[in-house]
């Protein structure tokens, strides 16, 4: 089995969710997980928190699934490409749900091929514009809105932790 890298980043979360949070992480990582939360700034009555973790493929698609979904909790999960397996990203927040990307080597996003034939269809068809279809295949909606609270957290502690495999 593969092994990879990848970060979780939790941008906010209301106190009585953070040690679902890290009961949920822990589940999925196989160790038990604490992390150090601090408020986040971007949003009053919230906090938020980073954890790099190492762990077999896929433990990014774990992790989004295992919180996506839970109302005032907006999160990114990064895994670097890993032999046989392209890096992934998953953004999500409230109000728009759940971005997935495929990354490259150097953390650029990759679109499919049929994702953008569909893309330039819509547009074709006029249900939509193609600059607006590309911008979210890309995820610039998600990035908008997280952007805030990525700055707030400039500075805070991150906590190392290693799957047992």
């Amino acid at each position: 089995m593969a092994t990879t890298r990848g970060v979780l980043y939790v941008h906010t979360v209301p106190s009585a969710l953070c040690p679902h949070v890290e009961w949920a992480a822990g589940g999925i990582l196989g160790v038990p997980v604490k992390l150090d939360w601090t408020p986040q700034p971007a949003a009053q009555g919230t906090y938020r928190a980073e954890l790099s973790w190492q762990a077999e493929a896929g433990t990014a698609a774990k992790l989004a699934s295992a919180l996506r979904g839970w109302q005032k909790l907006r999160f990114e999960v990064t895994e670097e490409p890993s032999n046989g397996a392209e890096g992934e990203r998953y953004s999500f927040t409230p109000t728009l749900g759940v971005f997935h990307a495929t990354t490259g080597v150097h953390g650029d996003i990759m679109v499919p091929e049929e994702r953008l034939k569909a893309a330039m269809l819509k547009a074709a068809s006029g249900e939509a514009d193609l600059t607006e279809e590309v911008e979210r295949l890309l995820g610039r909606p998600w990035d908008e809105e997280l952007e805030p609270f990525r700055y707030a957290g400039d500075g805070a502690p991150v906590r190392w932790l290693h799957q047992v495999v």
